[in-house]
């Protein structure tokens, strides 16, 4: 079905307890806004958090927040092209409060989100599990290069990006030994960046065929000793607490997969100002990491599996079997509306 032709898109709608496919009109689009094809959407793992129930989001909703697509029409003043492909940031900036004004437009005043806004607002079409998606005004959109195949391209925009601003965080990584805690799609992928920049990086994970995996992308499998760097994708207070005892002076820990609440990590503050430590942490990214992203994958895509990471697509209708956890090697199941 020619569904611009139609007037009508269809859409995963999850509604707490099922997931219907709903046909829903397309809209017109406003200044700034693009009109995108969804062409493959990944499953995030904030995704399966929601769908178990161990997340909060508006409900109901269109999920999904990684994926790639092509544009098929344009608002006034639109920043891409049709015919264009291209992925597009999670988070979606008014660029006028205080806090897009310091560059910190990940936590905007009035910040929206794609795959978290609610079927019900002024904003429907907001997630990827969908063949259509529409980008207000305030998303970053970056043009995918053709050497990138749509299951490299698709995690650009919540995976690699983050990863991008975690590894900013840690600062120069030259001749450093990393500890990468966790190797999911995003540990994984940091090991890989680490590594690019001149890391030693170790990666530890309760997963052994996981770590297996992340030899092929730059990693070594954790040996317990000092670390300098220590990126935490576990969200794990064990796991921070052991490796908080090996991290050496002037040592960087930055924290990522703490976004759901956990038992408190008690860090003595005499250690910190002994051993000269830098705590940080980091939710989301800005909009250059979103481009470091597709640069950094376009340029190692021969260097690295990454499509290996992702299962062959499924059709939309299967969505429910989609928002499981990945099978076998595979770090992210993908959808194909």
């Amino acid at each position: 079905m020619d569904t611009l032709a139609t007037g009508l898109t269809r859409a995963a709608v999850w509604r707490g307890e099922q997931i219907d496919i709903v046909e829903t009109p397309l809209p017109a689009l406003g200044p700034g806004e693009l009109l995108v094809r969804v062409r493959l959407a990944t499953v995030c793992g904030s995704d399966l958090h929601t769908v178990s129930g161990r997340r909060e989001s508006p409900c109901p909703s269109i999920l999904g927040h990684e994926a790639v697509g092509d544009v098929v029409g344009v608002g006034d003043g639109a920043s891409k092209q049709v015919g264009e492909r291209v992925v597009w940031s999670v988070t979606v900036s008014c660029g006028d409060c205080d806090r897009c004004r310091r560059g910190v437009t990940a936590k905007c005043r009035r910040v929206r989100k794609v795959g978290h806004e609610s079927f019900d607002s002024d904003w429907p079409l907001s997630g990827g599990y969908a063949c259509h998606i529409v980008l207000p005004r305030g998303t970053n959109v970056v043009a995918v290069s053709d050497v990138l195949g749509d299951a490299v391209a698709a995690p650009a925009a919540c995976a690699t990006a983050t990863v991008m601003a975690v590894v900013e965080r840690a600062g120069d990584l030259s001749g450093r030994r990393v500890l990468v805690g966790g190797a999911g799609m995003l540990g994984t992928t940091a090991a890989a960046v680490c590594a690019d920049r001149g890391a030693e990086v170790v990666v530890a994970d309760r997963d052994s065929a996981r770590v297996t995996q992340a030899v092929r992308f730059g990693a070594r499998p954790d040996d317990g000793e000092n670390v300098d760097v220590i990126l935490d994708f576990t969200g794990s207070s064990n796991f921070l607490r052991q490796a908080l005892s090996r991290l050496e002076i002037a040592g960087t820990l930055v924290l990522a997969g703490s976004v759901t609440p956990g038992p408190v990590l008690n860090v003595d503050p005499e250690q910190v100002v002994r051993r000269w430590w830098t705590i940080t942490g980091v939710h989301n990214y800005e909009p250059r990491h979103l481009h470091e992203a597709v640069d950094f994958l376009a340029q190692t895509v021969d260097r690295y599996p990454w499509p290996d990471l992702v299962t062959p697509p499924v059709p939309l209708e299967q969505i429910e079997l989609a928002l499981q956890p990945a099978p076998g090697s595979a770090l992210r199941v993908a959808v194909a509306p």
